[in-house]
């Protein structure tokens, strides 16, 4: 099965910019997008051979997830029943035969941290949300989690350090999912791999450059490691402040 992520930033705008040739061409059996940034009834897409489901910020224009899946899930559920983290649409899950799968938009700490200790509560409460899963059948969790985990996952770690996305605090969260079952895809793969990024300012040529940072990821129940084939980023895809990443298993 091929598996696909990617924030959008704007599924209108990313759709003027190729987003349909890419998902065409890429073929996934499971596709998710995050920050979509529109409401119901504001796009209508239409998508052979695929079933939809979507998560919309109660807010305009801000957030939401969706999912385009090959196979029928056996059962949809959206947000992670907490109220005060299901009006923004950052979560989707679905469950399968063999696994759940959890796509995810995590909120950002933002300038001068305004929403880190919000973002704290969120991250202990979306661990114990897939842990829970976890203890009836595998979860694969992916998307836009907000954080560089390691040094290696961004370009300039000493300028960044007290910044959103990687603080120690952001950063020893991501370390409490891992310890608690999960596994970092791609560094299981790719463990001292440099200058592997999922997302680059719009400032600075930081593109061009490749100054950017690894915040998109596929976790895997540490059990499913069996059934991982490889993972990938596909930062020659361009529509988005983001790229797509790519995980493949059995």
């Amino acid at each position: 099965m091929k598996l696909i992520s990617w924030n959008v930033n704007g599924l209108r705008a990313c759709i003027r910019k190729g987003f349909l040739d890419y998902f065409k061409e890429v073929e996934a059996d499971i596709f998710c997008v995050q920050e979509i940034k529109l409401q119901q009834g504001q796009i209508d897409l239409e998508l052979e051979g695929y079933y939809q489901y979507w998560n919309y910020a109660e807010k305009k224009g801000y957030s939401g997830t969706a999912i385009f899946t090959k196979t029928k899930p056996i059962n949809i559920s959206y947000g992670i029943n907490k109220e005060e983290h299901d009006k923004e649409g950052r979560v989707i899950t679905l469950e399968f035969n063999d696994f759940y799968f959890v796509t995810v938009y995590t909120p950002n700490s933002q300038q001068k941290l305004a929403r880190l200790d919000y973002r704290m509560q969120w991250e202990d409460d979306f661990r114990d949300y897939v842990k829970a899963l976890d203890e009836n059948k595998p979860v694969i969790v992916c998307g836009d989690l907000n954080v560089a985990h390691k040094e290696i996952d961004l370009k300039n770690p000493k300028n960044n350090r007290k910044n959103a996305g990687f603080t120690d605090e952001e950063r020893n969260k991501f370390t409490e999912l891992l310890n608690a079952g999960f596994i970092d895809t791609y560094r299981y793969f790719y463990p001292d791999k440099e200058a592997a990024y999922s997302w680059w300012s719009y400032r600075f040529n930081a593109r061009a450059n490749n100054a950017g940072w690894r915040i998109d990821y596929f976790c895997a129940s540490q059990r499913m490691d069996d059934k991982l084939v490889s993972a990938d980023i596909h930062s020659e895809i361009l529509g988005s402040d983001h790229c797509p990443i790519e995980l493949v298993i059995k």
